[in-house]
C-alpha cells in the first residue's frame, strides 16, 4: 500500500503541473456575480484593510493556502515552501493527505516541517473521511500530533474515489466518525470537500454534529475526477476512464455551494475551488465565506520558492485590495454587506433550491 500511496501522491503532482485538469464546461459561476460599483467610494486606496477572522483567530489576510501534499521527497520542499510564505503573509496553511505519514514514519518530515518552521504558523492537518470509517478517530488523533496541528481538515472525496484507481468507495458510516472525531479532538473540524462542492443538507448535518468550518471546494476550478481519469488511462484501468468521462462535468459550483452552505448554517464558510484571482476573493466574501481556499495555482510557484509564492500572492491581495476599493468598502466586515446580484443560472438555482440570498 506505500508504494502505491507514494506513486498515487507523485501522479497527482506531475499531472497537475503538465496537463489542464480545470472543469472544462462547467465554471465556477462567480461569473454570475456582480459587485456593484461605487463610482464615489469615500475611501483611500492605502486605509482598505483586508484583515479575517478564521477559528478564532486573525489573520492578515482572508486567504488560507490549501493541502497539496506530504509524503513523498518532493513534497518536503513545496512544503517548506508554502509554510514560510504562510509565516510571512500570517494565513493559515494546511498539508496533504497525512495518511502516508502515519504509515510511514520516514515521511512524517514531509509534512513535520510545516511545523518545524515555526510554532505560530496555524496549520491545517488533513486526513480522509474513508480512512476514519476504517481505522477510527485515532488515526486522526495521529494526524493532529505529527504536525501539532491548530485544526484538522476531514476531507470528503467519493466521486474521486471512485473514478481513482484503486479507491475506496467505504462511505457508509462517515457521518458518525467524523462526529467521534469532533468529541475527542481538543482543535476544531473542518470538512472539506475536493471539487464537487457541499450541499445545504449535508451542512446542516455537519453543523449539528460540531464541525467547526465547511470548505465547499466546488466544482469549476481543479477537476479530480479528470486527473483519476488520466490515471487510470496510464495504468490501463479502461473501466475507471470511461466512468471518469461519464462524470467529468458533476458538482455544485462553487458560488453555488457557498450560498447553500452560507445561506444554511451558522458555521465558519471557506470558499475553495477555481479561486485564481483577487476579484473571485472578494465575490465569495461578499457570498457569505470568512475565508478563500486556493491550492493549485500555488503549486508550481511553491517548487521554486517562498519568493514566488509571494509574488504570486501580492497580486492576488492587490486585486482584492482593487476590488473593494471599486465597491467602497473599507474592510472585509463592509465588504461581505456590500451590494452585488447574482444573474443567470446561480439565480435560478438560489430560486429553485429555496436559498436565501
Amino acid at each position: 500500500m506505500g508504494e502505491e500511496l507514494h506513486s498515487r501522491k507523485r501522479d497527482h503532482i506531475r499531472i497537475c503541473l503538465e496537463k489542464d485538469v480545470e472543469f472544462k464546461k462547467k465554471t465556477t459561476w462567480l461569473e454570475y456575480v456582480e459587485l456593484i460599483h461605487n463610482p464615489l467610494p469615500e475611501v483611500d486606496f492605502e486605509e482598505i484593510r483586508i484583515e479575517a477572522e478564521f477559528l478564532g483567530r486573525r489573520f492578515d489576510y482572508p486567504l488560507i493556502i490549501e493541502g497539496m501534499t506530504g509524503g513523498l521527497p518532493e513534497g518536503y520542499s513545496i512544503n517548506k515552501n508554502l509554510a514560510e510564505a504562510a509565516l510571512e503573509l500570517n494565513i493559515p496553511v494546511g498539508v496533504g493527505s497525512q495518511r502516508a505519514g502515519i504509515y510511514n514514519e520516514s515521511l512524517r518530515s514531509t509534512y513535520r516541517i510545516m511545523r518545524d518552521i515555526s510554532p505560530s504558523i496555524f496549520i491545517i492537518g488533513n486526513i480522509g473521511a474513508t480512512q476514519l470509517v476504517r481505522e477510527g478517530v485515532e488515526l486522526a488523533e495521529k494526524a493532529v500530533e505529527m504536525i501539532e496541528a491548530d485544526a484538522l481538515a476531514i476531507h470528503v472525496n467519493s466521486l474521486q474515489e471512485l473514478v481513482q484507481p484503486k479507491g475506496t468507495t467505504t462511505f457508509k458510516g462517515v457521518m458518525k466518525a467524523i462526529e467521534k472525531v469532533v468529541e475527542r479532538l481538543s482543535v476544531p473540524v473542518i470538512v472539506k470537500e475536493v471539487g464537487c462542492g457541499i450541499p445545504k443538507e449535508t451542512g446542516r448535518s455537519l453543523e449539528a454534529i460540531g464541525v467547526k468550518a465547511i470548505d465547499v471546494a466546488g466544482a469549476g476550478g481543479t477537476n479530480w475526477t479528470l486527473i483519476e481519469k488520466i490515471r487510470a488511462e496510464e495504468s490501463g484501468e479502461m473501466e475507471k476512464k470511461l466512468l471518469g468521462e461519464i462524470f467529468l462535468e458533476w458538482g455544485i459550483p462553487t458560488a453555488a455551494s457557498i450560498l447553500e452552505i452560507s445561506s444554511t448554517v451558522e458555521i465558519e464558510v471557506v470558499g475553495s475551488g477555481g479561486i485564481r484571482t483577487g476579484l473571485d476573493i472578494a465575490k465569495i466574501l461578499a457570498l457569505g465565506a470568512e475565508m478563500a481556499g486556493m491550492a493549485k495555482p500555488l503549486l508550481r510557484p511553491a517548487l521554486e520558492s517562498k519568493e514566488a509564492i509571494l509574488d504570486y500572492l501580492k497580486k492576488v491581495f492587490l486585486e482584492l485590495r482593487a476590488a473593494m476599493y471599486l465597491t467602497g468598502c473599507r474592510n472585509i466586515d463592509e465588504l461581505k454587506n456590500t451590494g452585488k446580484i447574482l444573474v443567470g443560472p446561480l439565480l435560478e438555482w438560489c430560486r429553485q433550491r429555496g436559498l436565501r440570498i
